[in-house]
């Protein structure tokens, strides 16, 4: 099976008028070595169904099918989503694409995908890997292609310095892991940043998530400020006496907390 080269991928863009735009993220790898490269670190099997967000002009799409039978796609841009089963179909035989024409955070059903796959656009990284994880239990692994420092933030642990919202929400739903550097020459048009893999595989956690994610986003709100400030709206008495037993100081600051001290935050009475 033949990848798309910077060339075709530029041909192809030019026969749409398409011109990569920043307020869709729209950053397209042009070296299908480095194709290569993320999907061998996506650890697929052949029965995977994977969902690609954002497939743009197919360069990954393509090289997902060197692994897989079956490819959903989703895509905002419409002169894109039509564009790209024509493009699968010159370069494989027998694969199956389904194309959604969509904003991503605002899919709600998909044909029970295994994993997902994709260069998310920088722009709404986040939202959407979250938005996907919580909708789509079937998702089990997935390989993401994001800027550095949010990969960074992705991963971080309790202590660091990147650690927040984004880390602790993603270790809700999954365990992950930095995969590796991509350097921004790959992509068209060049990015300012460099980007970054994130692997993960879905985690089982338990007990209330909506006051899980209530308390961090709180905590957080006000970093700096111990929890017995920032969530002090968050119980009816005072923070210092519902924490007695529970080994958690009311002086410390949300970065100090895991995801473990967030759970034993949220089964505490109101």
């Amino acid at each position: 099976m033949s990848l798309l080269g910077a060339a075709e991928i530029r041909q192809l863009a030019e026969k749409l008028d398409i011109r990569p735009t920043k307020k869709l993220g729209q950053n397209f790898v042009i070296d299908p070595n480095t194709i290569r490269k993320i999907v061998s670190k996506a650890n697929l099997n052949a029965d995977d169904v994977v969902v690609e967000i954002g497939p743009g002009l197919g360069s990954l799409t393509l090289g997902l099918f060197e692994q897989v039978q079956k490819v959903i796609a989703v895509e905002i841009d419409s002169r894109l989503a039509e564009k790209l089963p024509e493009t699968i179909q010159n370069h494989t035989e027998g694969k199956t694409l389904e194309v959604i024409n969509a904003d991503a955070l605002k899919v709600t059903e998909l044909d029970n995908p295994s994993a997902l796959v994709a260069n998310l656009p920088y722009n709404i990284s986040v939202p959407v890997l979250l938005h996907f994880l919580e909708l789509f239990p079937s998702i089990q692994k997935g390989l993401v292609l994001v800027q550095s420092e949010v990969a960074k933030r992705l991963v971080a642990k309790e202590g660091d310095e990147l650690y927040g919202i984004p880390s602790l929400k993603l270790r809700w739903w999954a365990d992950a892991r930095l995969a590796g550097m991509v350097s921004r020459k790959i992509f068209w048009p060049v990015p300012n940043v460099d980007s970054e893999l994130v692997y993960f595989q879905r985690a089982e956690n338990h007990g209330d998530r909506a006051r899980v994610f209530e308390l961090v986003d709180k905590s957080f709100a006000t970093r700096r400020k111990s929890l017995a400030a920032s969530l002090k709206e968050s119980f009816h008495r005072p923070v210092s006496e519902v924490l007695e037993g529970t080994g958690i100081s009311p002086t410390a600051r949300p970065e100090q907390l895991s995801l473990s001290d967030f759970q034993i935050l949220a089964r505490l009475e109101k």
